[in-house]
């Protein structure tokens, strides 16, 4: 199994950026598609974004589109969330997630349960 720790997080204002990182040991980091996850205080982790095996596909909720990105360096176990323009309904706690899905498709990817393995979390606060 795969442990994942997540770093990056922080206070911001809006409109401000900040990047992630999810470290990864364990198993071969290159077998998992990755995914971030949020969660604010009151409401459910929801997806943010997810990142194929090998890099060439990513996948994003509309709510962050055109202002976050995923990547991945295989080399160096490590996914990174790069968000951009933030606001502050971006305020949770975030979470990097890895998945041995089969299937690379962003309907897939999307969904928690498709996860095995969780990060504890990171907390993003952006203020207004």
């Amino acid at each position: 199994q795969v442990q994942l720790v997540e770093s990056g997080g922080g206070l911001v204002q809006a409109g401000g950026s900040l990047r992630l990182s999810c470290a990864a040991s364990g198993r071969a980091f290159s077998n998992y598609a990755m995914g971030w996850f949020r969660q604010a205080p009151g409401k459910e982790r929801e997806f943010v974004a997810a990142i194929s095996r090998s890099g060439g596909n990513t996948y994003y909720a509309d709510s962050v589109k055109g202002r976050f990105s995923i990547s991945r360096d295989n080399a160096k176990n490590t996914v990174y969330l790069q968000m951009n323009s933030l606001k502050p309904e971006d305020t949770a706690v975030y979470y990097c997630a890895a998945s041995l899905a089969s299937l690379d498709s962003g309907s897939i990817l999307r969904q928690r349960g498709m996860y095995g393995a969780w990060g504890q979390g990171t907390q993003v606060t952006v203020s207004s």
